[in-house]
């Protein structure tokens, strides 16, 4: 048996919803890097890119072609990410976070909005790519513009991922990916603790004359980055 056939291969049953490896395990590793995320921890992008690259394997087998893409971006990202994060710490090793300014999220919402149209056009123009092109191509758009906010250290990356999150859930469910919709439901939770934490950084960090700057003028974090 080969190494894709296993992971489209069923874990287990539950409730009617049979739940794949690839399903499982790429999920798992997703709610990892979310955490590590929380956490602040250089690990967060090597967890992000493995589970990426099972997702993969999940997505084909739902005939998601925006989430097969999406994992792609998460593989892409993951990298340029972690090249971010190691040139946005200080000399403690910590890693800078700040709001984005009102022309970044202009940017960001409109990026998004216009980055969504063009992939459900894609996807409607070939229906073989998915079966729900406008939810498929939004979470597949909407997940590049959380993950490049994180790796800007935005705390706005966090309300991205809220965003996602609410069309994730019943897009996975129908889609035949219980599993993937479950953890989208932890991810919710992890959000908000994850959102008030880098929130509550901005608040209480040391002013920025007092911090070393690498790249931007922002605030940093406390403990928890690790490299």
């Amino acid at each position: 048996m080969s190494a894709l056939h296993w992971l489209n291969s069923e874990a287990f049953t539950a409730f009617d919803q049979h739940v794949m490896w690839s399903d499982m395990i790429g999920n798992l590793l997703g709610l990892g890097a979310l955490a590590l995320g929380w956490r602040r921890a250089m690990l967060t992008w090597p967890v992000q890119l493995l589970s990426g690259a099972v997702l993969v394997a999940a997505f084909w087998a739902a005939h998601l072609g925006g989430g097969v893409g999406k994992q792609f971006v998460v593989i892409t990202v993951a990298v340029w990410g972690w090249y971010q994060w190691r040139r946005g710490r200080d000399g403690s090793g910590r890693l800078a976070i700040r709001f984005a300014t009102w022309r970044e999220r202009a940017l960001l919402v409109v990026a998004t909005g216009l980055g969504t149209v063009a992939v459900a056009s894609l996807f409607l123009a070939y229906p073989s790519l998915s079966w729900n092109p406008w939810p498929d191509a939004y979470i597949f758009v909407g997940t590049l513009a959380a993950m490049v906010a994180q790796a800007r250290g935005w705390v706005e990356f966090w309300f991205a991922w809220l965003a996602v999150d609410a069309v994730g859930v019943p897009l996975n469910f129908h889609s035949g990916l219980p599993f993937s919709g479950l953890v989208y439901i932890i991810y919710f939770f992890l959000v908000i603790v994850g959102m008030y934490a880098w929130w509550q950084q901005t608040r209480t960090a040391p002013s920025t004359s007092d911090t070393p700057q690498t790249t931007s003028p922002s605030t940093t974090a406390p403990e928890g980055v690790t490299a």
